[in-house]
């Protein structure tokens, strides 16, 4: 991986959001509310297909290139008295964040930022750096795999061609509307395809994406509005299972509340699909809170089972959560449900840095790890405003951390069998390891 020669620098937005690099100053990031000064180590080249963001109402913090001492910009460098906005990074997929932005909130009345990842940024030799790793090898999400022309051809192909299919109808609006990267790859025929199928949720997710109750910001994307038979199911599922490189299928989308309140409308859908073809993987991406239903679907034929987590820490996990009618205990009983029934199983863990590295997360994984057997951890950048992501959790502002590139060195060194990555991987044994 490549790595600057000096720490980047800081760069920051006028009020019109013209993004400048600041020389004055470094990069600096934040962890658990605290700035922090980057190593050479934790930056890499702003992946393509990031974007970047201006933060209105918050303030840009840098480093004392020699002190080392974090400062706020108070002004636009360039312009006395304007007003200067923060930036931060949203980074492409598979790539996990070391350090989040660094800003200070200048205003009470500030908006809650939109249900994106802020991760910090730089600017030196004429590019954009980050605080960041790759995390997962595989490229089937990233921005050299898609042309945008060729993917419109190929979906209105296919939307034609199956007017009547309410899902890929459903699909079409995900890929030419979101732009999807999972429904740009079914409609392409190749990797993981979605299956949403649950309009109805049975949590009350703080930062869901696709249904906000609490009026501070807007969802990312629609749910889907009506339940897909089993034949719909399947008419996508078996010919994406049967002609695609490293083919998986998978129940559970940001587009959706959670597909295990639908699980009798899946376990038909399963058998169906492997009464007509063995190849390729099902998963389901789920929050696991009905043991018995994981139990059915395991089966029916289930391959995988992808575990929404923030936090191993059952009140953590509440607070963001918000459950109706189950508990954390539920969701460690649906792992082990699948772990007796040989199935794979994923934890899709949020990562916030500075709470997912604090020492007593770290305890908390660690006691899941060793009593649920989980095969692999896939490292998601958790899309949601810090400030009020830790307001939600009510974090203490003096939890110890790691960092994030030894807490996954410590986990690895204590979990060797254990997996990461940022994908649903195929179980054909085709994934790359990190």
């Amino acid at each position: 991986m490549i790595h600057p020669e000096t720490l980047p620098s800081l760069v920051v937005a006028d009020r019109d959001g013209n993004i400048s690099d600041f020389p004055a100053l470094t990069m600096a990031g934040m962890s658990n509310g605290r700035f922090v000064q980057p190593e050479l180590q934790d930056v890499i080249p702003l992946p393509e297909g990031s974007e970047l963001f201006v933060l209105p109402d918050r303030l840009p913090v840098g480093c004392d290139p020699v002190s080392r001492e974090p400062l706020v910009v108070q002004d636009y460098p360039y312009t006395h008295g304007e007003t200067v906005q923060a930036v931060a990074a949203f980074m492409a997929p598979a790539h996990t964040a070391i350090l989040s932005s660094a800003y200070q909130t200048s205003s009470d009345n500030a908006p809650v930022l939109p249900l994106f990842a802020y991760t910090a940024v730089g600017w030196h030799k004429g590019n954009f750096w980050v605080t960041a790793f790759r995390s997962d090898l595989d490229r089937r999400q990233d921005f050299s795999q898609f042309k945008q022309a060729f993917i419109t051809r190929e979906t209105r192909k296919k939307l034609a061609r199956f007017k009547n299919n309410r899902l890929i109808q459903h699909l079409g609006k995900c890929c030419l509307t979101y732009g999807c990267p999972a429904a740009r790859n079914y409609f392409l025929g190749r990797w993981e395809a979605p299956l949403p199928t649950s309009p109805f949720c049975n949590a009350r997710c703080v930062g869901c994406i696709s249904l906000q109750t609490s009026g501070c910001c807007r969802s990312t994307q629609d749910r889907i509005g009506f339940v897909p038979t089993p034949n719909e199911l399947e008419q996508i599922a078996v010919p994406h299972l049967e002609k695609a490189e490293r083919a998986i299928v998978s129940f559970g989308q940001g587009c959706e509340g959670e597909p295990l309140l639908q699980y009798e409308t899946i376990e038909k859908a399963i058998q169906k699909i492997r009464k007509r073809t063995s190849r390729g993987t099902i998963n389901l991406n789920s929050n696991s809170s009905l043991p018995d239903a994981v139990e059915r679907l395991a089966h029916a034929g289930l391959d995988s089972l992808r575990v929404s987590l923030n936090s191993a820490q059952p009140h953590y996990y509440a607070r963001y959560y918000q459950p109706i009618n189950y508990d954390f205990g539920d969701v460690l009983e649906s792992i082990k449900v699948m772990k007796r029934n040989g199935r794979f199983v994923s934890l899709n863990y949020f990562i916030l840095p500075g709470v997912t590295d604090s020492e007593n997360e770290f305890v908390a994984l660690s006691d899941l790890l060793s009593t649920c057997r989980p095969d692999l951890i896939q490292l998601r950048n958790l899309n949601m405003d810090p400030e009020w992501y830790l307001r939600t959790l009510r974090h203490s502002a003096d939890e110890k951390c790691f960092g994030m590139r030894k807490w996954l060195r410590n986990l690895k060194k204590r979990f060797p069998a254990l997996r990461f990555g940022y994908y649903n991987p195929p179980l054909d044994g085709t994934a790359e390891q990190i």
